[in-house]
């Protein structure tokens, strides 16, 4: 029998192109791989199954998870983790000096359930005492007007969401005032320097080493998922899936620790790889579950509680059984 030909879909990173430029094989595997925005990767993979492998919004997942019709089965396997204290923007003319002041006020989301958005509200509960249902939410489009929730969600009662208006983007509502504040995982077109529109934490970095200091979570933002019917027809595919990908990242970071040349287009690449080793360890972005259990956890617990997933899902059934211990030489 030959290799299964299977398509995996990913974004374009560095801790994945080796995989997809064909460095590193998938054992078993015949890859076809398609680089594409995480938007359209998960929007795709939720509505029609387009992917055999594919990176998925952790909180699209488990919320599948949750109600039993997850199509994808996750390996641990993160491809995007981010502090999401740059993620938060607020109007410069609303009087918003610290996120208590965010308590009452109006704040913009492309979707309730991003995963980027979960870790944000976390951060407000835990961090500053500030409730979701003390803030009103309003959905639409960040940059583009039709913006929908790729899956839907049963939210508590208290929960507060208004629709933008049909013909207006979250990012022109911010910069107008429309909006006190706006979160998600990418910058709005509106904080472009003109001073309407600014970060809520004056210095992100700095906040979010002391967060991390404190609590030991950098929070994940995507998992790998493989179609649960291959999973099922092949089971060894998970663990071999799960290989792959640490190989990936195992070569992406030799070559970015290899500095004779800096392989990223930015300056204090050095600085910043010693500064994140002396912070986060040196597998700062570490896969597997027992690595992550704490930040997996912490997660699961948010998402629950904000009323995202209909019970509490357990990082062990998150991921395949194959892929929770490897063996060792």
């Amino acid at each position: 029998m030959g290799n299964l030909r299977l398509s995996v879909a990913v974004g374009d990173y560095d801790r994945t192109r080796p995989l997809v430029d064909g460095e590193v094989q998938i054992d078993g595997v015949e890859a076809v791989c398609l680089r594409l925005s995480p938007e359209e990767i998960f929007f795709r993979a939720f509505r029609t199954q387009d992917f055999d492998i594919c990176e998925l919004s952790m909180s699209s997942t488990v919320v599948k998870i949750a109600n039993g019709d997850c199509p994808y089965v996750p390996i641990p396997v993160f491809p995007s983790r981010a502090f999401r204290h740059t993620s938060i923007y607020i109007n410069t003319s609303k009087n918003i000096g610290r996120p208590e002041d965010l308590r009452g006020k109006r704040i913009g989301l492309g979707e309730y359930q991003l995963t980027a958005n979960v870790w944000a509200r976390a951060l407000f509960e835990d961090e500053y005492g500030v409730k979701p249902s003390e803030i009103e939410w309003v959905r639409g489009g960040i940059e583009e007007l039709g913006r929908i929730e790729k899956i839907s969600v049963a939210l508590p009662p208290d929960i507060r969401i208004t629709p933008a208006p049909a013909d207006k983007t979250l990012s022109q509502m911010l910069a107008d005032g429309e909006i006190d504040a706006l979160i998600g995982p990418r910058m709005p077109s509106s904080f472009n320097g003109d001073g309407r529109v600014s970060w809520l934490f004056e210095d992100p970095t700095a906040a979010a080493e002391d967060y991390f200091r404190r609590t030991g979570v950098f929070p994940i933002m995507h998992i790998v998922g493989i179609r649960r019917e291959l999973v099922d027809a092949n089971p060894w595919l998970p663990a071999s899936v799960q290989k792959a990908f640490e190989a990936s990242k195992a070569a992406c970071m030799r070559k970015l620790s290899d500095t004779s040349a800096t392989k990223v287009t930015l300056p204090f690449v050095e600085e910043q790889l010693q500064r994140a080793r002396k912070l986060l360890g040196a597998d700062f972005w570490s896969y597997g579950v027992e690595a992550n259990r704490k930040v997996l956890e912490t997660f699961l617990d948010h998402h629950y509680r904000q009323g995202l997933s209909s019970r509490r899902v357990s990082v062990d059934e998150l991921f395949h059984p194959s892929t929770l211990a490897a063996a060792k030489i």
